[in-house]
């Protein structure tokens, strides 16, 4: 089956895993801007990094045929520099013109301090400004429910947001109903230590249905396996649940969500016929 992993960090990750993902059955994925793995110092850095997201990384996926996009902002954890964050801002226009280039993200929260908070609206600005597609991330662990709760407060502000264009991502039992019946896409975040199980992520598919709702390995520099999204198409197909259903949340959700980005360009992957390939031997 092919998949779409909507939030992966490859730059932490080596070649080979792009190979092994393509063999799995990936086709594409979006990769949201995120932490270095060490806090960056300057905005020089950052520009450096969106050109290594925008330019190196949709071609070391372009050799094993997996589609590659991203998303562009200065992350939560490095957001309690206001001056630094406004730094970063300020460059982030001239890159989402770029192709491959979705939108605003991932912002949110990390710890939900008042600087976190500043950072975020002021992302939202930006969105908002230029009708950017936006992906949040929510806040790890005990931090989570309240971190949540103050984000989808800030987006509820702004009337300006169209719901259907935000995935709120690391939904958890005790958040997914709240990003739901707000409107807003939800992301099951599969990681072997923390967020969500694919165990855990096919109870919610089953008692939420399919709508509006991915699943995702994010796959980044801590703790975390980039085959995931296999991890939860083998519990839905032992639970006995349709191809059809499976499809739609790991490949036909996130092209519907996606597609309403002008930056997103996929191209279906080609399938051969065993006709067509003994045509060609």
């Amino acid at each position: 089956m092919y998949y779409f992993d909507p939030h992966i960090h490859m730059v932490s990750r080596t070649t080979d895993d792009y190979e092994t993902l393509a063999k799995m059955g990936c086709v594409g994925m979006s990769e949201p801007a995120f932490w270095a793995g060490f806090d960056r110092g300057s905005a020089e850095s950052f520009a450096d990094y969106f050109r290594q997201l925008t330019q190196f990384e949709p071609t070391r996926a372009a050799q094993y045929r997996v589609q590659h996009y991203t998303w562009l902002c200065i992350n939560a954890k490095e957001a309690e520099d206001v001056k630094l964050s406004r730094e970063v801002l300020s460059l982030i226009p001239e890159f989402l013109d770029k192709p491959g280039v979705l939108g605003i993200g991932e912002i949110g929260l990390n710890k939900n301090t008042k600087n976190e908070a500043t950072v975020f609206l002021d992302h939202l600005e930006l969105a908002a400004s230029l009708q950017q597609q936006i992906l949040i991330h929510t806040p790890h662990l005990e931090d989570k429910f309240q971190g949540t709760k103050m984000i989808l407060d800030m987006l509820c502000d702004d009337q300006r947001l169209d719901h259907h264009r935000v995935l709120v991502d690391h939904v958890e039992e005790h958040t997914i109903r709240d990003v739901l019946e707000n409107g807003f896409w939800a992301g099951m975040t599969l990681y072997p230590v923390s967020k969500c199980t694919p165990a855990r992520a096919a109870d919610m598919v089953e008692l939420y249905g399919p709508e509006r709702l991915m699943v995702n390995s994010a796959g980044d520099w801590g703790p975390s396996k980039p085959t995931a999204v296999p991890d939860f198409i083998l519990e839905m197909r032992r639970r006995g649940h349709p191809e059809s259903l499976i499809r739609k949340i790991v490949y036909e959700n996130p092209l519907e969500f996606f597609r309403q980005s002008k930056g997103f360009d996929f191209t279906p992957p080609e399938i051969v016929l065993p006709a067509e390939i003994k045509n060609e031997s």
